[in-house]
């Protein structure tokens, strides 16, 4: 900063001047005269009146802005109060819980209308968990299949007939197959097709355990519930005796979005077939039957202190003859507790085989076990090309329909403990 010698020169003569104008008070003190407070600006006098109508005009708006807001204030005051007079006249009254916490009480006749529709939503899942334990439980010496859950089961009820023609030829140890027609399909049929597999039985006719000979589909006859299909298929049967043979012909409602509604079935023994000749079949269709194609090992840990359940996936055998195809398998389980389906957990894929060894466990939430309703269901998939196809599917739990299952119960008296049983895999 320049010193300018000048300037302090003008200020200690303005400071003289001032001590000079002093004068004595009757108190004695100094009073300093009107004419010392007039300090000239070096403005004109148009740049003074000015600023001074600029100043003026700031405080004219800083005193709008202030009753602006006091008007906003007032106003939302206003209506805290209207909803504070509702809330006390009931339409809708805070109201403190046991546990002290505060929660909005709706008007009775909204409560009872969500009341209801509650109670209808929990007796809707309990009856499609009913309607899944039926299906997922065998009962001999048939019951339904897991992959078509949605089906109807109604055993009085009509599904339809469905007309096919089979040749076995001896000499080239084939089956000729021919799928005419179906007729009389219910109404909510639209897309119909024809699902062919033939079983063949493992280690003697008493034996359970079937094996899948081969499988084929005829096309998709959309929007027909009298679809003629009239296409021919030739099976191999080298090998294989008559007597131990099956022919399952089963009739579905095509959906490319989700799973196929099954229709109907019909089941043909081929023991009863004649050589070089061809016979004709119209057969009712029926409910759907499970077939035994394997046993898959589980594992069970019940885990009280933390409320969960270990569900492990250590291997699975079948006998499948069709089993040469390199392809390759995973475990898919689901947990239904309460009427609550938890989020599934699938495991690694492994290379498909007779036996296949996974020993993978997997960890689900299971609330006071000893009470809550729990059912496990495992899939077994194969990959293919155009996504997945299902192997199997077994299911264990501790509902009343499993009764001669001692799996859960097993698991339940040795806590902490993993607990391995044999479960036969069904389609």
């Amino acid at each position: 900063m320049v010193f300018q010698p000048h300037r302090t020169g003008v200020i200690w003569g303005w400071l003289r001047d001032l001590r000079q104008n002093w004068t004595p008070s009757v108190n004695g003190t100094m009073v300093l005269p009107f004419a010392a407070f007039q300090i000239l600006l070096p403005f004109s006098t148009t740049v003074k009146y000015s600023l001074l109508f600029f100043a003026l005009a700031l405080f004219l708006i800083a005193l709008i802005v202030l009753a602006c807001k006091m008007h906003q204030y007032y106003k939302y005051k206003a209506s805290s109060i209207v909803k504070n007079k509702k809330l006390i006249n009931g339409t809708n009254i805070e109201k403190k819980t046991e546990g002290n916490i505060l929660v909005k009480s709706l008007s009775p006749g909204f409560l009872e209308t969500a009341r209801e529709e509650q109670n209808s939503k929990i007796q809707l899942m309990q009856k499609e968990m009913e309607k899944l334990e039926e299906h997922l439980t065998p009962s001999p010496p048939s019951t339904e299949s897991l992959d078509d859950v949605g089906s109807d089961t109604e055993p009085h009820r009509s599904r339809g007939k469905l007309k096919f023609a089979l040749n076995y030829n001896k000499k080239a140890t084939t089956l000729l197959l021919n799928v005419l027609e179906a007729t009389d399909l219910p109404e909510h049929s639209r897309d119909p097709f024809v699902k062919i597999r033939v079983f063949t039985k493992v280690d003697g006719s008493q034996s359970k355990v079937q094996s899948v000979l081969h499988e084929r589909e005829t096309r998709v006859l959309k929007n027909n519930r009298h679809p003629i299909f009239d296409e021919d298929f030739s099976m191999s049967l080298k090998d294989c005796q008559l007597s131990n043979l099956s022919l399952k012909l089963e009739v579905k409602d095509f959906d490319k979005y989700s799973r196929h509604t099954l229709i109907g079935e019909a089941r043909i023994a081929l023991k009863d077939l004649k050589v070089s000749e061809t016979l004709e079949f119209c057969e009712d269709l029926q409910g759907k039957t499970k077939d035994i194609i394997g046993e898959v090992l589980i594992s069970l840990k019940c885990l009280p202190t933390s409320q969960k359940i270990e569900v492990g996936i250590l291997k699975f055998k079948t006998s499948s003859l069709s089993i040469i195809q390199e392809r390759d398998v995973y475990a898919r389980i689901d947990v239904f507790s309460n009427q609550h389906k938890q989020k599934h957990q699938k495991s690694s894929l492994r290379a498909k085989s007779k036996v296949t060894v996974f020993n993978e466990t997997f960890l689900f939430s299971l609330p006071n076990p000893g009470k809550t309703h729990c059912l496990i269901l495992l899939s077994l998939y194969e990959t293919v090309e155009n996504g997945r196809k299902l192997i199997g599917q077994t299911s264990l739990g501790n509902q009343k329909t499993k009764a001669e299952d001692g799996h859960w119960d097993l698991m339940m008296q040795t806590l902490r403990q993993p607990v391995a049983d044999w479960h036969p895999l069904y389609i």
